[in-house]
């Protein structure tokens, strides 16, 4: 596991700052989303048009409508104007459906976190965290003091009592 951890920060997705708070590197992350997504559709576009093209019932009729099925099937709009109609253009649909919406998905969320910051605590975990390690050090001075006063009343006691 912690092997993994190291790799994992090698690879710049994320930095962990002295409070141990992971903060991604979402620029990097974005980007490889969308060269990722583009991927899948010229792939699975050409895949699903190689498996189409030529049949008389089939509504993809050029590369640009496969590349348009993809598309469709990532957003989950789906006009039904071009659909497959073999298995293997099935099976890229669907292989689509579910990668696109879920890098479309994670492409949304962290374009409205960067936009909006709706879920960026690390600000806030970093000031919490400074926050403790302040009340932390007033508490064990307090502590300290109140060793010393203790001390003082022992001594004081004692010496009341003789």
């Amino acid at each position: 596991m912690i092997v993994v951890q190291k790799a994992m920060e090698k690879t710049n997705l994320y930095r962990v700052d002295g409070f141990g708070v992971k903060n991604y590197n979402y620029g990097f992350i974005g980007a490889a989303s969308l060269i990722l997504f583009i991927t899948l559709n010229i792939s699975l576009g050409y895949l699903t048009y190689q498996a189409e093209v030529g049949l008389d019932a089939s509504p993809v009729n050029s590369y640009s409508d496969a590349l348009w099925l993809m598309v469709m099937s990532a957003t989950t709009i789906g006009f039904g104007d071009v659909y497959p109609i073999t298995f293997v253009g099935r099976a890229c649909v669907f292989v689509m459906f579910i990668l696109g919406v879920g890098i479309l998905g994670g492409m949304g969320a962290v374009f409205v976190n960067k936009i909006f910051g709706f879920a960026d605590t690390n600000i806030k975990n970093r000031e919490l965290r400074m926050q403790n390690a302040q009340i932390i050090a007033q508490n064990a001075e307090t502590a300290k003091k109140l060793i010393a006063l203790e001390e003082k009343l022992e001594a004081l006691t004692k010496s009341l009592n003789k």
